[in-house]
């Protein structure tokens, strides 16, 4: 075991230099993860050797009440699946929740099956096993991704600014959803106290025209700023960007016509991380704030910015999943 201990201490400290560096990078947080993983597998082990009590309480968690949270955790997001298609509507998106709920209960019903079905035929088995450690290899990323995003969102954000980036999601008709006012609730929340201060910050509003919206996104936010009291001359218009990346961009080049200058940028909370990410793409020196969401959306949107994390890293997830599928390969062979 003391081997683990060295891996810990090894991917511990090399998470924190990555996140001295380079807070908007999702490796760094899986490198702290797998660090903190290690580290808790090797005290365990320590524990566990010292005493029967301690080892009873272990064995009953890990074979108790960590399957007992998972089964919870896929009935409660099939019940959350159907919050969300009553609230939002059929969409796919909107379903996220209930599909992996669903998921969750399926391979724990095969895990089940894996263990205590004697007689299964080998392919069957093998394949059974090969979803599992796949599940399990995306389970993992999953709570690094949820933990470092949480991470993330709490660093202090302290200091002057000069910009105030309010990224756009979207409008109904010409108005601003609950969603997309939450962000700007937060801007001008932080708005008004820079103002206190006595900077003379800026709030760019960053969003285009989609096809069914009657003004762009940007126009939309700047008539509810100014409907909040917001001074006009203290309002920019960014009207051209579709993406989360154009966002950042686009607002780059309005920023980059000061010589210097400090900004943020304002999503919603399950947003913030993957955002940050675009941003240090785009080249803007900014982290970010979360507007508050409705504790029934966080799910799915939660599931779907991680789908879009997986894209962003697909290199990664396609060399492990390759890795994963030839140990599927190479037992059948041995067979």
């Amino acid at each position: 075991m003391n081997q683990i201990f060295l891996i810990s201490i090894f991917l511990l400290i090399l998470g924190g230099i990555l996140f001295f560096v380079e807070k908007r990078n999702f490796y760094t947080g899986l490198i702290l993860t797998s660090g903190i993983l290690e580290l808790i597998i090797y005290i365990v082990d320590i524990i566990s050797v010292k005493s029967d009590i301690a080892r009873l309480f272990i064995l009953m968690f890990v074979y108790g009440i960590v399957p007992l949270i998972i089964i919870f955790s896929g009935f409660w997001l099939i019940f959350n699946g159907k919050v969300m298609r009553s609230k939002e509507g059929r969409k796919l998106a909107n379903q996220l929740s209930l599909i992996i709920g669903l998921d969750i209960l399926i391979i724990c019903s095969l895990s089940v099956i894996a263990i205590y079905y004697d007689n299964m035929n080998s392919y069957l088995y093998i394949a059974i096993i090969e979803i599992i450690l796949i599940s399990a290899y995306l389970g993992f990323l999953f709570v690094s991704y949820l933990a470092y995003s949480y991470i993330y969102q709490k660093l202090s954000l302290k200091g002057d600014l000069d910009y105030i980036i309010v990224l756009g999601s979207g409008l109904i008709g010409d108005r601003v959803p609950p969603l997309l006012k939450s962000r700007l609730d937060k801007s001008i929340e932080i708005y008004k106290k820079q103002k206190e201060k006595g900077n003379n910050t800026k709030i760019i509003v960053s969003g285009g025209q989609g096809a069914d919206e009657l003004i762009s996104e940007a126009s939309a936010m700047g008539n509810y700023l100014m409907s909040q009291n917001i001074n006009k001359n203290d309002i920019i218009l960014e009207d051209k960007s579709r993406t989360t990346y154009e966002n950042m961009k686009f607002s780059k080049l309005i920023m980059d016509k000061s010589n210097k200058y400090r900004c943020i940028f304002v999503t919603n909370n399950y947003h913030v991380f993957r955002a940050s990410i675009f941003a240090r793409k785009a080249g803007v020196k900014a982290h970010g704030v979360g507007a508050p969401t409705a504790f029934y959306f966080l799910p799915s949107a939660l599931i779907r910015e991680f789908i879009a994390i997986l894209v962003i890293y697909k290199w990664l997830n396609i060399i492990v999943l390759i890795f994963l599928l030839s140990l599927g390969v190479i037992s059948l062979l041995n067979f």
